[in-house]
C-alpha cells in the first residue's frame, strides 16, 4: 500500500501540522468510506496516489499565489479541495456538491483534521451567490459546462484549473466554440509525477 510518504517526495516544504493532516487522511476516509462509498473500496490501497497526489497536481501548474477564494465544483468526497486546503491554509476553499451525503463526508473529514479554511454546500455551483478567484474540478463535467456553470461567478473572467484525462481535443473545441475568448493550456502530469497512474492525466488551465 502506498503511504503518505509519496506526497513528501514531491512537496518537501510541508510543516509538521500539514504532514499530520495528510497522514490522517487515509484512516479517516477508510472509516467514512465504509459507511458511504465515496471512493471505490478497491482503490483505497492507492488512495494517496489516485486521490491525494492527483489533487495536489493542480498546485504544480496553477498559480495559487494571488488567489484568495477557490470553489471546488462537484467535490464528491472532497477532491481536489481537501488536499489543496491542507497545502494552502491561507486560501479559503468552498466545496460544493449536489449530493448531500458527500457534502456530509467533506464536513466530517474537515472537522476531524481541524481544517479551518473550508466551507461546504449541498448545492449546484450555478446556484451559488458568491464570486471566486478560481474554480477547480476533477472529472465532473466537460470544460464547456463548467465554464457555463461558473459564468458570472468569477471576480475576473474565467480562471479554472481542471484535472482531466485522455484526448481532450473535442472537449476543448466545444468550450472555445461556446466561449470564443477562452484560452487554455494543457500540462502533462507525468512530466512531474512519475507514477504510472499519471500517464494519461492532465491539468488543464482555462482563462478568459
Amino acid at each position: 500500500m502506498v503511504t503518505s510518504e509519496i506526497i513528501y517526495r514531491y512537496f518537501d516544504h510541508l510543516n509538521d501540522r500539514q504532514k499530520e493532516q495528510f497522514d490522517a487522511l487515509f484512516e479517516i476516509y477508510a472509516h467514512y468510506n465504509a459507511q458511504v462509498n465515496v471512493i471505490s473500496r478497491k482503490d483505497m490501497d492507492n488512495f494517496y496516489v489516485h486521490h491525494v497526489l492527483h489533487s495536489l497536481a493542480l498546485a504544480k501548474y496553477a498559480d495559487f499565489k494571488s488567489v484568495r477564494y477557490v470553489v471546488d465544483i462537484g467535490t464528491g468526497g472532497g477532491f481536489p479541495g481537501i488536499p489543496l486546503s491542507i497545502l494552502f491554509p491561507e486560501i479559503e476553499f468552498f466545496l460544493v456538491d449536489s449530493i448531500g451525503k458527500k457534502v456530509n463526508i467533506v464536513r466530517s473529514v474537515s472537522d476531524d483534521i481541524g481544517l479551518r479554511n473550508i466551507q461546504s454546500a449541498h448545492s449546484r455551483v450555478e446556484d451559488l451567490n458568491q464570486k471566486f478567484d478560481m474554480a477547480v474540478a476533477r472529472a465532473v463535467a466537460p470544460a464547456e459546462k463548467l465554464a457555463f456553470w461558473m459564468k458570472g461567478q468569477f471576480k475576473k473572467g474565467t480562471n479554472m484549473a481542471l484535472l482531466k484525462g485522455g484526448d481532450l481535443t473535442e472537449e476543448m473545441e466545444e468550450m472555445v466554440n461556446r466561449f470564443p475568448k477562452t484560452k487554455y493550456r494543457f500540462h502533462e502530469i507525468q512530466k512531474d509525477f512519475k507514477e504510472p497512474f499519471f500517464e494519461t492525466k492532465k491539468v488543464v488551465l482555462v482563462k478568459q
